[in-house]
């Protein structure tokens, strides 16, 4: 590294921002994830052995991923070299790949892999990584947002050890925004500025576990504010809201945090709770979620989880698709809105979803015998000879609009597929089916 060089790193580092050069050094400095790093846990131990194998590391943004990767880097006596994924191809693979092997070979030293956002890789650049992972010409540390078990490759999982990392807590991110207005050497101690409790309170809590948000807030906090009488930055509740402008909603919509809210959405209309099914609506809307994805999900939920319970739910859910669509936001929350509380609160039945599901087990699992020659098409020139659809009777020609005849092929005579429950108006559907059975059976209305 020429002096320029040198330079160059040391103004980078400078003008960082505040959650970059905050990064603990060591273990010791770290705040949060005690679950996974706390003295005596699996990897606290390695690390400080100097003896981790391939890991990944998984959660939110802000929870320390990088971090922990910087900790590893700064503990090692392996070469630590660093990809993001999102930037960088198989070229550069190749390149560190062979800094890996000369490390090996002439110099028996190890190489840990940083590898940020391993999830933007895809299936062959994961492919390529895996012979040098599995013969330790490199250990892998990978980061990633997403579900490792979806989205990265099965067998560089089964070679590695995934720690999941959580949301911080409140009093975690109060930590950190301490230590922030205060360390003097990599934070913004010099400035003289006062957090005050009120303040740090609701940073903490409109982060929602994500410590840079907080950080990023905190230093904006510190470089705009003007300095008091006392000459001293005050950090009030009102510049603490302006700073973050409005609170971070853990919603990834590529993410595994997006299922797990629309989860809770569709069980939250299914288990009849409008109040909390329009919350996570409220979440998913806050957040930019797409408007056709919501309506999609609640006619869903209307045809499999009402049902004929209230066979007005899909009709409700499918005018509200139409009418948020057209009407885009805001006003499509409202619409979409009455459809989500219609719904939660409407009668329950999976009757039909059950109904569509026994007869779809039947045809996977069995063979597919003809249609009875009654109900076939009679409009064909030959289907009179062929004596298709000639016994065919017409319902409407007989008392109650119904005739009792075969409709099921033949050996399947008397198998029920749907069966009505006794909830909203299925219970209607459930009489009426009663007396047809019966009728079917009796061979009435002939």
């Amino acid at each position: 590294m020429d002096l320029f060089d040198y330079m160059r790193e040391h103004n980078k580092q400078k003008e960082a921002p505040l959650a970059a050069r905050l990064r603990p050094s060591s273990l010791e400095e770290v705040v949060g994830q005690q679950h996974i790093i706390g003295k005596g846990k699996l990897l606290y131990r390695a690390i400080v052995a100097d003896q981790l194998r391939s890991v990944i590391f998984y959660g939110p943004p802000g929870t320390g991923k990088t971090t922990l990767a910087k900790v590893i880097a700064n503990t090692t006596s392996a070469e630590f070299l660093q990809l993001n994924a999102t930037s960088s191809g198989k070229k550069e693979m190749e390149e560190l790949i062979g800094q890996a092997k000369n490390n090996q070979g002439m110099y028996g030293k190890k190489t840990m892999l940083f590898i940020d956002e391993i999830h933007r890789f895809n299936k062959s650049q994961q492919d390529y990584l895996l012979p040098f992972v599995e013969d330790g010409t490199v250990v892998l540390i990978g980061a990633t947002t997403e579900n490792p078990y979806f989205e990265v490759n099965g067998a560089l999982l089964s070679r590695s050890v995934v720690f999941e990392l959580y949301p911080l807590s409140r009093e975690d991110i109060r930590v950190l925004l301490y230590r922030a207005v205060t360390d003097t050497e990599k934070g913004l101690g010099a400035y003289g500025a006062v957090l005050e409790d009120d303040a740090a309170d609701f940073l903490a809590d409109a982060a929602n576990g994500d410590a840079r948000a907080a950080l990023s807030a905190a230093e904006l906090a510190v470089l705009t504010t003007e300095r008091g009488t006392d000459g001293k930055i005050h950090i009030t509740l009102d510049v603490a809201s302006e700073c973050i402008q409005k609170r971070v909603v853990r919603y990834d919509k590529s993410g595994d945090n997006h299922y797990d809210v629309v989860s809770a959405f569709i069980k939250s209309m299914r288990g009849s709770d409008p109040d909390a099914a329009v919350y996570y609506l409220a979440r998913m809307l806050y957040a930019g979620e797409d408007l056709r994805f919501l309506a999609r999900r609640i006619m869903i939920c209307a045809a499999e989880d009402v049902g004929n319970a209230d066979p007005q739910a899909l009709v409700v859910a499918a005018s509200a698709s139409f009418a948020a669509e057209r009407l885009g936001m805001p006003e499509a929350q409202i619409v979409l809105s009455q459809a989500v509380t219609y719904i939660a609160s409407a009668p329950k039945s999976n009757a039909a979803c059950e109904a569509i599901g026994n007869a779809m087990d039947v045809v996977r699992s069995s063979h597919t015998p003809p249609v009875p020659a009654h109900l076939r098409d009679a409009h064909y020139a030959s289907s009179a000879k062929l004596g298709r659809g000639t016994d065919y009777r017409y319902a409407h020609a007989f008392p109650d609009h119904y005739a009792a005849q075969q409709y099921l092929p033949d050996g399947m005579e008397g198998t029920v597929f749907y069966h009505p429950t006794e909830h909203g108006y299925e219970r209607r559907i459930r009489e009426y089916l009663d007396k047809v059975r019966e009728w079917q059976t009796d061979g009435m209305h002939s």
